[in-house]
């Protein structure tokens, strides 16, 4: 049965079918051709049994805190701010992106709500100042990738769902990595200026600083709010889901811009996207259900072991995989049915859980940001009004300190693992 459940969700796929029809009729299709006769009335049950579920609540909330973020103004005073600070450097401009993605995912922690929210200011400010386009388009999407590292994280939330591990320690474990990522990028700008003429600007003055840093001064403080408060134990982090959204519709009255009208499109593009994901998850439990009973992860974890014993040949085997599969299918998805199916391998193998679900995080990351289905790639493009030819070309040299950070993790787990550790103590 896992033949035909993987071939049929891999065609559709090549068909371009949406990743949420595929994966369903894929599991409907392997259902009907098996020996349950009851499919129609196990389909409905497993799916309505995995969606239910008190740590998902936090998906909703979290993407209706990035749609408040770009619906109220908020995305521009990180903007602004950012720009005050390292706008002066060599390709300022671009450097000011990779920051501001590192401040916008403390609030939002959405790769999307990055592109399409801060992507359209960034791009438009770049365009205007001198840099090509295609350049202002590519560092927008490699750096929308910390978004879904630093926490609040609906990624991590998910995984944590599916491993069943804390969410706090997920966070935390996803902390430092995401620093990396966004350090990683500004050497990489920092290093291609000295080979490239990049438009310039003048230093920001301390008392533009001050006023940019004033300003933005309550969405600044957010990252730090909403962490904070579940650090020190005030709110557990599904419910820091309901205190980011509640943060940032205070945000938008107390900057006197979120308007009804506003508000209400926030929600609906909340609303359409958590029912896309709710639906994905509920067709992954599913094909997860069908798996279990073929006992697929087990017979695939023992194939594995047979192959190689040595745990670093695994790990390079597996980055192989996971950036592969990340190219073809978006994060979300891709976790749902991978993590059930490698989870067995990893406890074989000895790896820490927490540490794959970085990993895994990461590697499937990048997916946005490579040909050729990166969502990411068709949203700035979009956004930016820049072929996306082009977009995929700017961002091929720009995948290589994602990767290196990607590698440097996987080898090191005390990166991922220390801070959990340190602030909650060993598991």
């Amino acid at each position: 049965m896992a033949w035909i459940l993987f071939g049929a969700f891999i065609a559709l796929v090549l068909l371009r079918v949406p990743i949420s029809i595929a994966i369903g009729a894929a599991t409907v299709l392997t259902f009907l051709t098996s020996d349950f006769s009851n499919a129609l009335q196990i389909i409905p049950q497993q799916m309505l049994e995995g969606v239910n579920k008190a740590s998902l609540t936090a998906v909703p909330f979290f993407i209706m805190a990035g749609n408040l973020m770009n619906a109220t103004g908020v995305t521009e005073r990180i903007f602004a701010f950012a720009n005050s600070l390292v706008g002066h450097m060599k390709a300022g401009l671009a450097q000011v992106n990779v920051l501001s993605s590192m401040i916008f995912a403390g609030i939002s922690g959405a790769a999307v709500a990055d592109c399409a929210g801060l992507g359209a200011i960034e791009i438009k400010a770049m365009r205007e100042r001198g840099y090509k386009p295609d350049f202002a388009a590519a560092i927008t999407v490699a750096s929308s990738v910390i978004g879904p590292l630093i926490p609040p994280s609906i990624g991590l939330v998910i995984y944590a769902f599916l491993a069943q591990q804390s969410i706090e320690r997920m966070f935390l474990a996803g902390l430092v990595p995401g620093i990396l990522v966004g350090l990683s990028l500004m050497i990489y700008v920092r290093i291609r200026a000295e080979f490239q003429d990049f438009p310039t600007q003048p230093r920001a003055t301390a008392r533009e600083v001050a006023y940019t840093a004033w300003h933005g001064l309550a969405a600044l403080f957010a990252p730090a709010i909403i962490l904070g408060s579940i650090l020190l134990g005030f709110v557990t982090a599904t419910e820091a889901g309901v205190l980011a959204s509640i943060y940032c519709i205070g945000l938008g009255l107390w900057y006197r811009e979120l308007t009804w009208a506003s508000f209400i499109k926030a929600l609906s593009e909340t609303a359409m996207m958590t029912a896309v994901i709710m639906i994905i998850i509920a067709f992954s439990i599913a094909m997860g259900w069908l798996l279990a009973i073929e006992q697929t992860p087990q017979k695939l974890a023992d194939w594995t072991f047979s192959l190689t014993q040595d745990k670093n040949v695994f790990l390079a085997l597996m980055l192989i995989f996971i950036i592969l599969v990340g190219c073809v299918v978006e994060g979300v998805p891709a976790k749902l049915i991978l993590v059930p199916t490698l989870l067995p391998i990893i406890d074989a193998y000895g790896i820490d859980r927490v540490h794959f679900g970085i990993i895994i995080q990461l590697g499937l990351l990048i997916g946005i940001a490579t040909p050729p289905m990166g969502i990411g790639l068709y949203i700035v493009a979009e956004v930016g009004h820049v072929k996306f030819e082009k977009v995929t070309m700017a961002v091929l040299p720009m995948l290589v300190p994602l990767f290196a950070v990607l590698i440097l993790l996987t080898y090191i787990p005390q990166i991922s693992t220390f801070l959990p550790d340190l602030i909650l103590g060993s598991p």
